[in-house]
């Protein structure tokens, strides 16, 4: 998801946002320990920096509120 795109939502999407991309990345992290089934390994520090993204913009949306 792109930074403007994760400005735009409101307080509440983003804390959805962030939930679910924390079980999606809970799945990936289990898919590569113990199916070693994940074919691109990057793709775990990507939804690790994406969830950081969204942490970061619902932090400065509540610090304005």
């Amino acid at each position: 998801m792109k930074l403007q795109e994760i400005k735009e939502k409101t307080i509440d999407e983003l804390k959805d946002l962030i939930l679910n991309s924390k079980k999606e990345l809970f799945t990936l992290r289990m898919g590569h320990n113990k199916l070693k089934q994940l074919e691109n390994t990057a793709s775990i520090k990507n939804k690790k920096i994406e969830i950081a993204r969204m942490k970061t913009i619902l932090r400065q949306k509540e610090q304005q509120a």
